[in-house]
């Protein structure tokens, strides 16, 4: 006889838990772990209780359906497996980081399209706005920001405040940073696997003194992988930017961020877009506009979608140079890309208070596989 889980459930059905009177199945009591291999059949129950009085019956009960409702020579002695019921401590409930206003999560669909300037330079032209602002480095493999800081030496110092020990943040340009690249040895690529790289930026999160801050900006990785998802789990995010060039493929990239941002399993508002690189202007000739990578792409998809198109950011020179130097093309106020950023702070600044006063407050995503 060939065995699979629907039958299983099918017979355990016929199993009531004596607390409530429902079936073992309708009560929900059946974890989502039934194995099957040749004849053996193995899984667990879910009880509340430690000491729930009916754990021993249930579980012989369960046995006695499968041996009669599916077949006598299914191998199911002893492989059932009671479980109790995961229950929210205190500390699971309270607030991660409750000083924080907003949180807005830098995205891109895939990578190169400068992503990571334009967390950098938002982050910091909002600071100069006067908000309280922080910024967290959420790419784990590819660590940038040490090094758009000048701070790649820097090396975050732990401090007890009201009994715990705390890492607390490099500050620079009115900005508090964190960065995985500051624990590790930048020469060396990190070779992690999923679980291991989500473990360690929510360590950057929770056990960050970030203190209060107006504005809570992360620079996620390209794409739409574990990062994103550990990051939706872990905090209420208010909304997320996505970044993209005029390019025809960066623009498709960039649709599937939006989706995952917009899904019903996440569902984080998006603020909107921003277009980077969207024409080169040289600087002998500043009034020209060269469009290298195509023109209006973010513009065409923001009013496709419905979103913002928040800013348009010109290409120069000297934003690669200040990137590599560890200046910032924001804090060259004369420049016309220094321009666009600043007005991309006030457009979020804007979008964010629109979205806090006619939308719910943002919670932390299920995520139920």
């Amino acid at each position: 006889m060939k065995l699979y889980p629907k039958l299983i459930l099918e017979a355990l059905e016929k199993v009531r838990y004596p607390g409530t009177g429902k079936n073992i199945v309708e009560a929900g009591m059946i974890e989502d772990d039934i194995r099957i291999e040749n004849n053996k059949v193995s899984f667990s129950i879910i009880f509340v209780k430690q000491n729930d009085p009916f754990i021993k019956s249930v579980v012989k009960a369960a046995e006695t359906a499968i041996l009669t409702y599916v077949s006598p020579d299914v191998a199911i002695k002893g492989n059932i497996t009671p479980k109790m019921k995961q229950i929210a401590t205190q500390s699971d409930s309270l607030p991660i980081l409750p000083q924080v206003k907003n949180i807005v999560a830098v995205s891109s669909g895939k990578g190169g399209v400068g992503k990571s300037t334009v967390a950098v330079n938002l982050a910091i032209a909002l600071a100069q706005m006067g908000y309280k602002t922080g910024l967290l480095d959420a790419d784990i493999f590819g660590p940038s920001i040490p090094k758009m800081f000048d701070e790649e030496n820097a090396r975050p110092y732990m401090e007890t405040i009201d009994g715990k020990e705390w890492i607390i943040p490099v500050e620079k340009y009115g900005v508090k940073i964190l960065s995985i690249g500051f624990f590790v040895d930048r020469e060396n690529a990190l070779v992690w696997r999923g679980t291991m790289a989500s473990n360690a930026l929510k360590q950057l999160i929770t056990d960050a003194y970030w203190g209060e801050l107006d504005y809570f900006i992360m620079d996620l990785p390209p794409g739409t992988g574990d990062i994103q998802l550990t990051l939706v789990q872990t905090l209420a995010i208010t909304g997320a930017i996505v970044v993209t060039t005029p390019q025809k493929v960066a623009l498709a990239d960039a649709r599937k961020g939006i989706n995952m941002f917009c899904g019903k399993k996440v569902n984080v508002p998006v603020l909107g877009i921003v277009e980077n690189m969207s024409w080169f202007t040289p600087a002998e000739l500043p009034e020209n506009k060269y469009y290298i990578f195509g023109k209006n792409g973010g513009k065409e998809l923001a009013e496709e979608l419905g979103i913002p198109l928040l800013s348009e950011i010109p290409i120069v020179q000297s934003i690669c140079e200040g990137s590599d130097n560890g200046q910032p093309i924001v804090l060259n106020e004369s420049c016309i890309t220094a321009r666009a950023f600043q007005q991309l702070a006030q457009n979020v600044v804007s979008h964010v208070n629109y979205r806090n006063e006619n939308m719910e407050a943002s919670k932390r995503v299920e995520i139920i596989r």
